[in-house]
C-alpha cells in the first residue's frame, strides 16, 4: 500500500535522507521516496501508517508535515 504526504521545509538531499530515516522506522514501513521538487513523500507499507505517527516521524527529522 502507498501513501502521500507533503513535507514542508525539505530543500536537499540531507534534508530528504532525514525524513526518509525517521519514517523508514516505523512499523510495517517497507520503502519511503522523497521528490524534493514536490515536497512529496511517497511511504510503501504493509498497511498505511497513522497519520499522527508519520507527523512525529517528520517533526522528529526537523520538518512540518503539511495536511493535504
Amino acid at each position: 500500500m502507498e501513501s502521500r504526504y507533503t513535507v514542508k521545509g525539505m530543500t536537499c538531499g540531507h534534508c530528504a535522507q532525514a525524513v526518509k530515516q525517521e519514517i523508514g522506522k516505523l512499523p510495517g514501513v517497507t520503502e519511503v521516496s522523497v521528490a524534493l521538487d514536490t515536497g512529496t513523500v511517497t511511504v510503501s507499507a504493509e498497511r498505511a501508517p497513522e497519520r499522527a505517527a508519520v507527523r512525529t516521524a517528520v517533526d522528529d527529522a526537523g520538518y512540518e508535515l503539511l495536511d493535504d
